[in-house]
């Protein structure tokens, strides 16, 4: 087994975890890597604040011929736990008296001042249940298009001596529409993300990406990062992946695009799920949540906005996600997952009250507030489709070390 250890504050024992369980979870995480189910795998666990397993096993790169070890620092697109971040962004604004959870996005956004959208609100949006249509591939439907691609397609055809507006063309296209009435369903909308990006910046007239970067990242000494801040250093710190390969090689070489592509010109948020970092970044970023708003003297939130997030705020949601056909509620706070009760409860043994989210990085962070307990890994996919036993089963392998 290619292993690599990472830092740590103190031991297994100390922290009450039967340290020979890490060698299980290293021996699941190898197990996946030989069958050809993930590159490799890195992880960082802490209890009460303190860091007592970090490492990662496997090689960084997918080609054969580079046998450079993966490392417990290795930076990863965190894909979908992004929208923690935008949540406790949100949360932010809540707390400075700037919005509410209730408030109308037509109250904020014009584009959305007009039916059926006047009747989202920001609550809809950060748990999913907006109506808005869900993202692609959750549902069987053939000649879905995505908000993104209405974007791009209106955006060239746009008149080039106006400005082009990115939220009105992904709203007012024939059939974008919504699925349904705000409220009822839970569906993936990650597009309700984006628009609480353009939230952020209304409200705050700062761009999305800086002010999560000033007021969340920096605060908290992490280094979660952007697209277009990826510099040459960080993107040979990369998992280097068959899919982002090209990406990462044209950063380290140098090359950049003639001309930006639609997203960068427009500057629209990449708060669905954009940011890159570390396993360490997420559970220093677990932990604060974790120890209500505060961690390392950084005051991120106050403890009831962490409350509010870590509650069930969805009630007789039906989930018909992805197959789904017997949920009738799907769990889930302010911008975190909530899989306990009624939603996957008898697939996990972590505590009554834990929250979480996962990302098709693929990457995991997970926060259990009675064990104190925050958990976060990376096992990027070698091939199509979802690993579930890379994502599911580890919980269970980690949560059994408790003592």
């Amino acid at each position: 087994m290619l292993f690599t250890q990472g830092k740590t504050e103190i031991a297994p024992k100390e922290a009450g975890y039967n340290g020979r369980r890490l060698e299980v979870l290293n021996g699941h995480f190898q197990k996946l890597i030989d069958k050809g189910d993930v590159q490799c795998a890195a992880y960082c666990l802490s209890r009460g604040g303190k860091v007592f397993a970090h490492g990662a096993i496997g090689k960084k790169s997918f080609r054969e011929d580079d046998s450079t070890p993966a490392s417990p620092n290795c930076l990863q697109w965190i894909a979908s736990i992004t929208k923690t971040f935008t949540a406790v962004a949100i949360m932010k604004l809540v707390e400075d008296g700037l919005t509410r959870l209730d408030s109308k996005v037509g109250e904020i956004l014009p584009q959305f001042d007009t039916p059926p959208y006047n009747q989202i609100n920001l609550l809809h949006l950060l748990t999913h249940t907006s109506g808005m249509h869900a993202d692609g591939g959750c549902f069987e439907n053939k000649y879905q298009v995505g908000y993104w691609g209405l974007i791009e397609a209106a955006y060239k055809l746009r008149d080039k001596e106006k400005e082009f507006d990115w939220i009105a063309a992904a709203l007012a296209a024939i059939g974008s529409g919504v699925r349904m009435k705000p409220g009822i369903e839970w569906a993936y909308c990650s597009f309700g993300y984006v628009v609480l990006g353009a939230v952020i910046e209304k409200l705050t007239g700062v761009h999305s990406h800086d002010y999560i970067i000033d007021n969340i990242a920096k605060p908290l000494g992490i280094d979660v990062f952007w697209p277009a801040d990826t510099t040459p250093d960080r993107a040979r710190r990369f998992l280097f992946t068959e899919s982002s390969k090209a990406w990462l090689r044209d950063i380290i070489d140098g090359k950049t695009e003639e001309e930006p592509d639609v997203w960068d010109a427009l500057k629209i948020p990449g708060t669905g799920g954009s940011l890159s970092g570390t396993v360490n970044d997420l559970v220093i970023f677990g932990n604060m949540m974790l120890h209500g708003g505060t961690f390392n003297g950084a005051r991120i939130l106050g403890r009831k906005a962490v409350e509010r997030m870590t509650t069930l705020q969805t009630h007789n949601n039906p989930n018909y996600c992805w197959g789904a056909k017997e949920e009738p509620n799907r769990g889930y706070g302010v911008g975190f997952d909530m899989r306990d009760d009624m939603m996957n409860g008898p697939a996990y043994i972590f505590s009554k009250g834990t929250y979480m989210h996962e990302g098709s990085g693929a990457c995991a962070l997970y926060v259990d507030p009675k064990e104190e307990l925050v958990a976060a890994w990376f096992v990027p996919f070698a091939k199509e489709g979802w690993v579930a036993p890379a994502m599911y089963n580890t919980v269970n392998i980690i949560w059994s070390g408790l003592l």
